[in-house]
């Protein structure tokens, strides 16, 4: 039979004019049914990675000679697809008499079949096959291996359109997938502000103002609860990155047998259930910021893949043979003294020096009680919000004072919790009732100790009582000016703040 006989251009421009690779097979089964013996077709894609052949369209009339799941394939089958062929269509007679025949009978049902492979190429690369099974032997000639030869050119047009397709739709996906959740942390900060930027973490605002630009790694230290996260935050959304993704991980949080995928992902078959690629999270922030929560608490193997990354600005997938280039920025942050950890062997010298380019200690609320008032009226109007409360109860006289005195160990989270938990036990007092926080247990020492502090600190002008102030903020440092421990974290100043204003108030620069 003669090509034009066999089939007409409008066939072709069918053919090659979908995307929906089952559509086009129904087309072909009852098209090529005509004029040889079938019972399945399919168009199969040959995955180099897992070494697997995948279904991705078929029709069949024959349940016993068709496949769904992907057939893992011998070293002699792989070495057969990925070296020279030795015609474009090849013919199998019976199953055992070739290695693509014994390949497939370990997916069919049946193990009585014969069946034709013609592979799909373009000028690039190795696309895919359509194969034509049978039931029963010896059911295909050297004819039909010709007419079938023929449809090699709309096939491989229809392959490649479909493929391409569904790369299209796959990047659509993880467009969608990324969008939702930079949605959903943007909806979760958007009511976020920095409470004490002008006051308690002040300084602190002008070192994030001096990074921001810049691509360089930045280190937040300090306690639990102090409020890291939101700092980091401020970087990035004040960074020329803000428009790329901002990727949070919890180091701590994260099992160990679990952290090389969610860091770095996995390749498509790289272990048990792996049935499709997985991005990590650094992949996921690429032309954006990544934020390494609690990174003292990374495992030593995992310290030396980050640093990797840092070095190299590239990760490798778990089951990966071939290194992925990432644009990211890394901002860590630690509750931890990662010096002390590097010293005592539990955190990588190399590692650190790459992390702390630039540090940013977060003072304690203790040593910010300048910011308490604000915080409280925040966290006051932004739980009463979340709870629907129609009116924002006001603070009973002495509340602040009271507040003011406690050291706050889990600082602004504690705070935070306080505020909700009296907002809890107002809600069935009345209307006009304030807000008293009448369970709260700050030490009643510490609140008179305050509380006379406070009384004799108001009549004196304003130089004396800074310089009082400042006295004994040196007397309990024994003199330290700098550092976590000095008495510039007391106000909560820079250290060349405080020396400044030593220098104008005549107060000596001794150390005890």
């Amino acid at each position: 039979m003669e090509r034009q006989g066999f089939f007409s251009p409008g066939y072709f421009l069918r053919i090659c004019g979908s995307i929906e690779l089952d559509l086009v097979m129904g087309d072909c089964f009852n098209f090529l049914k005509q004029f040889m013996p079938v019972n399945t077709i399919s168009f199969n894609i040959y995955d180099p990675d897992v070494g697997a052949i995948q279904n991705v369209a078929q029709k069949t009339d024959n349940e016993s000679i068709s496949f769904s799941s992907p057939v893992v394939l011998s070293t002699e089958a792989r070495a057969f697809l990925e070296g020279p062929k030795p015609s474009k269509v090849i013919v199998v007679k019976r199953q055992e008499d070739h290695v693509i025949g014994r390949m497939l009978s370990r997916a069919f049902k049946t193990k009585t079949f014969s069946g034709m492979v013609m592979f799909l190429e373009t000028k690039e690369k190795l696309l895919g096959g359509v194969s034509l099974f049978s039931s029963g032997y010896d059911n295909y000639s050297k004819e039909h291996a010709r007419l079938l030869a023929l449809l090699h050119d709309p096939f491989a047009v229809a392959m490649s359109n479909a493929l391409r397709y569904h790369e299209v739709v796959k990047l659509k996906d993880m467009l969608v997938d990324d969008n939702r959740y930079l949605s959903r942390e943007l909806h979760r900060i958007s009511g976020e502000e920095i409470i004490g930027q002008n006051l308690g973490l002040k300084d602190v605002m002008e070192m994030v103002r001096q990074v921001a630009p810049l691509n360089s790694n930045a280190l937040l230290l300090g306690e639990t609860g102090v409020g890291k996260e939101i700092i980091a935050n401020s970087i990035h959304y004040s960074s020329p990155r803000s428009r790329g993704p901002f990727i949070k991980v919890n180091c701590g949080a994260i099992p160990e047998s679990l952290l090389d995928t969610e860091l770095f992902g996995h390749e498509k078959g790289a272990f048990t259930g792996a049935v499709s690629r997985k991005r990590g999270r650094f992949e996921r922030a690429h032309t954006g910021s990544i934020f390494l929560d609690e990174i003292g608490e990374l495992q030593p193997r995992a310290q030396v893949r980050l640093l990797r990354v840092i070095q190299n600005m590239e990760i490798e997938r778990v089951g990966g043979e071939s290194p992925v280039p990432v644009d990211i920025r890394i901002i860590a942050a630690s509750h931890r003294n990662l010096e002390d950890m590097v010293r005592a062997g539990k955190f990588r010298e190399d590692l650190w020096y790459r992390l702390n380019v630039f540090s940013i200690t977060v003072p304690p609320l203790r040593h910010r009680f300048s910011d308490i008032p604000s915080l409280v009226n925040y966290f006051i109007e932004r739980k009463s919000r979340q709870m629907n409360f129609k009116n924002h109860p006001v603070l009973a006289p002495g509340v602040i004072e009271r507040l003011q005195s406690y050291q706050w160990p889990g600082n602004v989270r504690e705070l935070e919790n306080a505020v909700e938990r009296a907002l809890i036990r107002n809600r069935t007092a009345s209307a006009n009732e304030p807000l008293r926080f009448d369970d709260f247990p700050p030490s009643e020492v510490q609140a008179m100790n305050r509380k006379i502090s406070h009384q004799k600190a108001l009549p004196l002008k304003l130089d004396e009582a800074m310089r009082e102030h400042i006295q004994k903020a040196l007397d309990m440092t024994n003199g330290r000016i700098q550092g976590k421990d000095g008495a510039a974290a007391i106000p909560g100043v820079h250290s060349s703040t405080l020396r400044n204003r030593m220098i104008k108030l005549k107060i000596s620069f001794k150390r005890k």
